[in-house]
């Protein structure tokens, strides 16, 4: 069974990349939420097994979304992935890829990168 995954990010062009990318391994269902401001109505249809969210958004940022997510009984034990530009693959090696105790890449990464971040957090 294919393990959904919902990438919450402003990109359109980065999101259709990745969900591209995923989906072409066979073993995701992916859906994406562009507007930040749906991003909590879009995961309460979409149940997710595990989102992808962008830190840096317009109008709503990633940890807001993500303390909105805690407040929902069926969204608050979803694993987080973030996504950032904001900082350099050193940094997220510097910090054992965690921030607040959530996993989180440096954008651009590689599929095989997220994937087996992912797979960390689906086992």
């Amino acid at each position: 069974m294919a393990k959904k995954v919902l990438i919450i990010d402003d990109e359109v062009a980065f999101t259709e990349m990745v969900k591209l990318n995923l989906e072409e391994t066979g073993r995701f269902h992916v859906k994406i939420e562009n507007d930040p401001r749906a991003a909590v109505s879009s995961a309460l249809k979409f149940l997710p097994h595990i989102i992808l969210l962008d830190v840096i958004m317009p109008e709503m940022e990633g940890p807001d979304i993500l303390e909105a997510f805690r407040h929902e009984p069926l969204l608050r034990d979803v694993p987080i992935i973030f996504l950032t530009a904001t900082v350099r693959k050193t940094e997220v090696k510097e910090q054992a890829g965690t921030i607040g105790g959530h996993m989180f890449l440096a954008k651009p990464c590689s599929v095989e990168e997220l994937i087996t971040t992912i797979d960390r957090h689906l086992i």
